[in-house]
């Protein structure tokens, strides 16, 4: 299982919009309900940064195949104030965050 924590901060400007693209992203794994992904994105409190969990059963992403996905990070670096921050984690306690 490949687990990774994505964490970004977006414009102000462009907040909206970010989690407008990230609903539909959620839209489509709904339509499509991909095997061996777990997905969860959140918008914290100050209504810009965003954090993203993604669990996959395999070396490749499946979200990779999902053209909502692909949408949702063609324009991501104009919505950004900085790259957004990747890291891989290993799980140590999970309770129905990480399952369907």
């Amino acid at each position: 299982m490949n687990t990774r924590i994505i964490r970004y901060t977006t414009h102000a400007e462009h907040s909206d919009e970010n989690a407008r693209l990230i609903a539909a992203v959620f839209a489509a794994l709904a339509d499509a309900k991909p095997d061996g992904v777990h997905y969860a994105a959140f918008r914290l409190d100050d209504g810009v940064s965003f954090m993203h969990i993604v669990t996959s059963d395999g070396d490749s992403n499946p979200l990779n195949d999902v053209p909502a996905f692909k949408e949702f990070q063609a324009d991501i670096m104009n919505r950004v104030v900085a790259p957004p921050v990747t890291v891989t984690t290993t799980v140590v306690g999970n309770y129905e965050l990480l399952t369907r």
